[in-house]
């Protein structure tokens, strides 16, 4: 099987590098393949500075030597340069042709937000105060939000804009973000794509209305919407102008096949534009998509699923991809928090298996902030056109000062170091988490920790209820596990009635794997503020139930519940 490594720039000041050994022969030989293909692919471009050898050795398990033979073979053949002081870099060469892929004609106006009945609220949990901890999942820690960077990748775009960029914005987004997310996205995350295939938008939210739902209504006027980045909470407000007739028609069509565990808002909004969804069962090698049957598209996180954690299985992912083909289906992956990983070694991109069968999703909504409304979509070529269709004429949704200052932010390494910097902050306040859950409640289970923002924590049998209670009345605001699992799903029938392979009588889960209903929080560790981390642990402890504390679901009395909580805190 592959080894692939993306953290090779973690302790170097480096850049991430997503490298995958394959293929015959030694490591040597196999490094030199991989990293000859990524600069003839053009997934490393001219310039690009690798990681030293120490580090790279270190990911990937092989001795340094290895590392500076294939460097140095690379160097011979002149694919590599390397200089005293500057490090070992991607030659200066014939950049690979680039397919343009923008659709010809016109297309459809549908810039302004939907004048439609909106989706179903759901009753949200209460702002927290200054007084409560924010435990909840979905949101970055954002007093940790890069101001100088940002501020420093603003003024440059300012000052080097061509006028143009003060008129209508291009619905494709701006090339310059784009060029920048076409290189770090194959860097860092091992896509394969070029920037024409690049839209950019406000968020996961968005990119769904736009697949879903042709982008909204046309026709004359102003309208809002609302729109929350990547898989999480929060929202935003959106204003655009169409000043065209008739509806774009939608990019996809349902029925869509989604994980039994997912974020409600994004089913809600589906419910709203009429797509059905579809439930897949969940076990510990991720979604049965050995259960898919009919239908047209399939809603996955196979880096790290949401939010019971764990990446897809190698052969499911192999397994969903083939089934596109067959059923000449799409694939749509939500890439929500792809660059924090910390005890495994990181999952590229399912996109990378085939660029015309998955569409890759991805914000910054984790790595800086909710509040830049910036996402993108990585889409197969023939659905290139209809994806900008749905944004119409002109851009109305992500601001073109932010793209450029994000595009900089990108290109002058500031956002791997921000990320980097991150990844260190995120993995500290997990292994506190961890710490203080093994020293004060040593019989609840922690699961989906080895990446992402969030934890798992498995509760005794008919508790999750009342913990939750139990958090609030401890000034902490999170969610219980049963919140996110959708409505139609069941604990599954035994799956010897799947096919053989991924997921089937043979493949990783076997017979009777579906993770069925089960009581559980899940805990945020990102948003507080470091000095408000100690606070907020304490609080979600004294919160937990005792280990006694097990009860049927259908014998499940709140108020003795509540009395073996007091009596356990």
């Amino acid at each position: 099987m592959a080894e692939s490594w993306v953290n090779s720039g973690e302790r170097t000041g480096g850049s991430d590098l997503h490298l995958e050994l394959s293929g015959p022969g030694s490591k040597r030989a196999a490094l030199a393949r991989a990293l000859r293909d990524a600069v003839r692919s053009g997934r490393l471009a001219p310039g690009t500075r690798l990681p030293p050898y120490r580090s790279l050795a270190a990911d990937l398990g092989v001795a340094r030597n290895t590392v500076a033979d294939a460097y140095a073979e690379l160097v011979a053949e002149g694919w590599l340069t390397a200089r005293q002081g500057s490090g070992t870099r991607v030659a200066e060469r014939t950049r690979p042709p680039r397919t343009a892929v923008r659709p010809k004609g016109p297309t459809t106006n549908a810039t302004r937000a939907p004048d439609r009945k909106p989706p179903p609220r759901r009753r949200p949990h209460p702002r927290p105060s200054a007084r409560v901890h924010d435990l909840r999942q979905g949101t970055p820690d954002v007093s940790a939000f890069p101001r100088a960077a940002w501020l420093a990748s603003y003024r440059r775009a300012l000052q080097q804009a061509p006028n143009e960029v003060f008129g209508p914005g291009d619905p494709a987004g701006r090339p310059e973000l784009r060029e920048a997310l076409a290189e770090y996205l194959a860097r860092a995350r091992g896509v394969r794509t070029e920037p024409d295939r690049i839209v950019v938008c406000s968020g996961f939210a968005h990119a769904l209305r736009l697949l879903f739902g042709g982008g909204g209504s046309g026709g004359p006027g102003r309208g809002t919407g609302t729109s929350t980045t990547g898989t999480g909470t929060g929202t935003g407000t959106g204003t655009g102008t169409g000043t065209g007739t008739g509806t774009a028609r939608p990019v996809l069509r349902g029925p869509l096949a989604v994980e039994s565990y997912g974020l409600p808002f994004h089913r809600e909004l589906l419910a709203a534009e009429g797509v059905r969804t579809v439930p897949l069962p969940i076990d510990e090698h991720g979604a049965r998509v050995d259960r898919l049957t009919r239908e047209r598209a399939v809603l996955l996180t196979p880096a790290h699923q949401f939010p019971t954690g764990g990446p897809l299985h190698p052969e499911r992912r192999a397994a969903v991809v083939d089934w596109a083909r067959a059923r000449g289906g799409v694939v749509l992956e939500d890439d929500y928090d792809g660059e924090f990983r910390y005890d495994r070694k990181p999952v590229g991109a399912l996109q990378s298996l085939d660029p015309e069968r998955v569409i890759l999703i991805g914000s910054v909504s984790k790595s800086l902030s909710p509040a830049v409304r910036l996402g993108w979509m990585v889409l197969p070529e023939r659905y290139v056109g209809d994806g900008l269709a749905a944004k119409g004429e002109r851009e109305a949704w992500a601001s073109v000062l932010d793209q450029l200052a994000l595009a900089d932010l990108i290109g002058s390494g500031s956002y791997d170091r921000h990320v980097r910097r991150m990844r260190q902050r995120y993995r500290a306040r997990r292994d506190r988490l961890v710490a203080a859950l093994a020293e004060r409640a040593p019989h609840i289970e922690v699961s989906g920790v080895a990446a992402g923002l969030h934890a798992v924590l498995r509760l005794p049998p008919g508790t999750e209820r009342s913990a939750v209670k139990a958090a609030t009345w401890q000034g902490v605001a999170l969610d219980g596990l049963a919140e996110f699992r959708h409505p139609d799903a069941t604990d599954g029938p035994d799956a010897t009635d799947g096919p053989d392979g991924p997921g089937g009588t043979d493949g990783p889960g076997g017979p009777n794997t579906d993770m069925p209903a089960r009581d559980g929080l899940v805990v945020g560790y990102a948003t507080p503020s470091e000095h408000a981390y100690a606070a907020a642990l304490d609080a979600l402890c004294g919160a937990l139930p005792p280990a006694d504390a097990q009860v049927p679901p259908q014998h499940l009395n709140l108020s003795v519940i509540t009395e073996q909580l007091n009596d356990g805190a």
